[in-house]
């Protein structure tokens, strides 16, 4: 060993057994922090609207150094300095001494450096970890408002007249600003919700009858169209669109002249289209039957309303055919058929693979001639079934010197 010969001491190596079995406080509280939230009152001098300010903080204190820093959250249009209030440090007592946690509880004033803090609240890590520390804290309060937060809060929600902030857009595009586009966040958030209803329309025409419509309402724009289902050899043209997609008010306003009334149309929404009410769509009575899937779910997760199809007897249709002829005995039972079904008189078709399947298959039976004359009981014949195409064929045996 070369430490012999150094004259230093040699030592064992460190194994598992130097580790402390209990690792230290900073160690054990590292990245915990308790939060408090508080405020403190700021006197205000030459100012007729108000006397004080309540100005808020948060309080971090953390576990593992003892230390705490105050930060003061930012107020839109405040006027005063924000942020870092008072950096970390151990904060001392007016008495001596510095603050532990377990001086910090809800409804508590504390001095730091000449100003009185009152925590009102804290997080839930906080309150978890003091009641497992054996020193629960109190419930949280609330903090009080200013005549400043109320003054900005009635002034938030005073709302200007029509004229006045009609000026101020102009004045704002005016002045290269962008003109905000108050439909954007509906396009945004519906773009591609369809809410579709099965509809019934009793039309009087010389047409008559109940005709059956898809009404499509599309959430983006708060616009519907309505499309006619077409129904096979109903002997009506149909029309694929019967409104094109546009805003339908409930009450047209009806003017001589474009913008000659100035009152306002009300149009549809959602909630006006529940399954069995009659809608107008322009002088028309549109009755919802039913709807899909998607609308259905959409009125449940948004309205709490369930949409409950109707039942609707579908017309019934009194068809008359014309009775079939009786077979002339020209050609085939195919072949008269013929003249029936179509106009253009048209051969019938075989069956193809059946003949090519069948074709070598013949059916042949030996039979006699049922007769009340003597001479043709002794007449011998053979039938032969065709399977390719079912024809049958009879032919007469001949006898010598018959």
């Amino acid at each position: 060993n070369l430490l012999r010969h150094t004259g230093l001491p040699s030592r064992p190596p460190l194994g598992t057994s130097s580790l402390p079995r209990k690792p230290p406080a900073w160690l054990q509280n590292d990245k915990k922090v308790l939060q408090f939230n508080g405020y403190f009152q700021e006197h205000v001098v030459e100012n007729p609207d108000e006397n004080f300010r309540i100005r808020k903080c948060v309080f971090y204190y953390y576990l593992d150094d003892h230390t705490m820093y105050i930060t003061e959250p930012r107020v839109e249009n405040a006027g005063i300095p924000q942020g870092v209030f008072l950096k970390r440090h151990a904060f001392p007592k007016p008495d001596g001494g510095v603050y532990h946690w377990t001086d910090l509880d809800a409804g508590k004033e504390i001095e730091v450096y000449g100003r009185v803090y009152k925590l009102v609240s804290y997080d839930a890590f906080t309150a978890e970890y003091c009641a497992s520390a054996g020193h629960p804290l109190s419930p949280c309060e609330g903090a009080p408002d200013d005549n400043f937060k109320m003054t900005r809060k009635m002034i938030n929600m005073k709302q200007n007249p029509p004229d006045l902030a009609e000026t101020k857009e102009y004045f704002e595009v005016k002045l290269k600003g962008g003109k905000p586009n108050k439909k954007l966040a509906s396009y945004l958030e519906n773009d591609r919700k369809v809410l579709s209803f099965r509809v019934l329309w009793d039309d009087t025409s010389y047409d008559g009858g109940e005709k059956q419509y898809i009404l499509n309402y599309f959430l983006s724009d708060q616009t519907m169209e309505v499309k006619e289902v077409r129904v096979a050899n109903s002997g009506i043209d149909d029309f694929p669109m019967l409104l094109k997609r546009m805003k339908v008010p409930k009450e047209p306003v009806l003017t001589h002249y474009p913008s000659m009334s100035l009152r306002k149309e009300d149009y549809y929404l959602p909630t006006d289209l529940i399954v069995g009410n009659v809608i107008k769509v322009y002088s028309r009575d549109i009755l919802l039957i039913s709807c899909d899937a998607y609308t259905t779910q959409w009125f449940k997760d948004n309205e709490n309303i369930d949409q409950v199809p109707l039942k609707v007897k579908n017309p019934r249709k009194n068809l008359k055919y014309q009775p079939v002829p009786k077979y002339n005995g020209f050609g085939t039972e195919e072949d008269s058929m013929a003249s029936v079904n179509a106009l253009i008189l048209k051969p019938p078709k075989k069956d193809e693979q059946k003949i090519f399947k069948n074709d070598m298959h013949i059916l042949r039976f030996d039979a006699r001639l049922v007769s009340t004359e003597p001479d043709d009981e002794n007449r011998k014949f053979i039938i032969a079934f065709y399977c390719g195409d079912d024809t049958i064929q009879v032919y007469e045996v001949c006898d010598r010197n018959s």
